[in-house]
């Protein structure tokens, strides 16, 4: 095909979750319930952090990032989400689609890092607490966060510059709720073989590459708590890990289904479930499951409310 046949797409129409009418209306309650226990959830765990003297530790330092993440992350991807609800035609532009992807990749991989940082910081306090203060100074603390972020930017860089070069015709129907890499991928009326490489050369990076690290380090932790002879020192070293073990699963299971397999044996039904997860429910659980099963943020949480009844 010459290059004058192509007729260039500048917008594209999101296709949504589901096309079944009957379903739009519960559906855009759920994800609107979910957005908003999302952004209340995340600025309330920074706002708590910061408010807290006794939180200001690299722990939690690393607990508001991600929670800025969380709250970044949703709210790039649901409120167009929330507009595939309550229109027929739910369209995006193609500069539009460009800046939703890239911004969606820029939180998912800072995700996927900062959970392997986080990984880093319960291994130091469990296996060297002795050197906790010297190994996680604040200094360190700023260059693990600041190292995420150039992650973020960089992958998402060199994502959005291969999507960039894809050329788009006729076909403009995208088969998810937002601009994602295989959807997208599969609309293209030019190759795209150097793209998928570099989505999975690149997934493998941001995926394995911190996934592994979580592993590691876990190991050496339950190696470590192993060697703790009293009952109720193992379960207090546990139970700081648990919440951690939680996030990380339900994060790296869903974005592994949707990024670590060839596009031709993926199901994009089956991806936009999985997409679900890690956009939408991810991000509303981790401040849930970060102030439920921490003592340290149940405390907090309590003497802000006294204070606040003084008032």
């Amino acid at each position: 095909m010459t290059e004058g046949n192509y007729s260039t797409v500048t917008e594209f129409v999101l296709a949504g979750l589901t096309e079944k009418p009957e379903l739009q209306l519960p559906l855009f309650l759920l994800f609107l319930g979910i957005y908003v226990f999302t952004v209340v959830g995340n600025l309330g765990m920074i706002t708590l952090i910061r408010l807290s003297c006794h939180l200001h530790t690299p722990m939690y330092y690393l607990l508001s990032s991600l929670s800025f993440i969380d709250l970044c992350h949703s709210t790039v991807i649901t409120p167009k989400m929330l507009v595939n609800f309550v229109v027929e035609k739910n369209v995006i532009s193609y500069p539009e689609c460009m800046t939703q992807l890239y911004f969606f990749l820029v939180f998912a991989i800072a995700e996927c890092h900062m959970l392997a940082a986080m990984a880093y910081d319960r291994y130091v306090a469990i296996c060297n607490p002795l050197l906790y203060n010297i190994t996680m100074s604040s200094q360190v603390c700023c260059w693990m966060i600041g190292g995420v972020y150039s992650m973020g930017l960089l992958g998402a860089m060199s994502h959005t510059v291969c999507m960039l070069r894809v050329l788009f015709c006729k076909a403009d129907i995208v088969n998810h709720y937002f601009c994602d890499l295989f959807p997208l991928l599969e609309l293209s009326c030019s190759g795209t073989f150097i793209n998928e490489v570099v989505v999975l050369c690149l997934s493998a990076f941001n995926i394995l590459l911190p996934a592994l690290a979580i592993l590691s380090s876990y190991t050496f932790i339950i190696a470590s708590i192993l060697h703790i002879r009293s009952t109720e020192g193992r379960y207090k070293a546990f139970s700081t890990c648990s919440s951690h073990i939680l996030a990380v699963s339900v994060f790296f299971g869903s974005a592994a289904f949707m990024y670590l397999q060839p596009s031709a044996v993926s199901s994009m039904n089956q991806g936009k479930v999985s997409s679900v997860f890690y956009t939408t429910v991810v991000p509303m659980l981790n401040p849930l499951i970060y102030s439920l099963k921490n003592k340290d943020v149940k405390i907090a949480l309590m003497k802000f409310f006294e204070k606040r009844k003084f008032l």
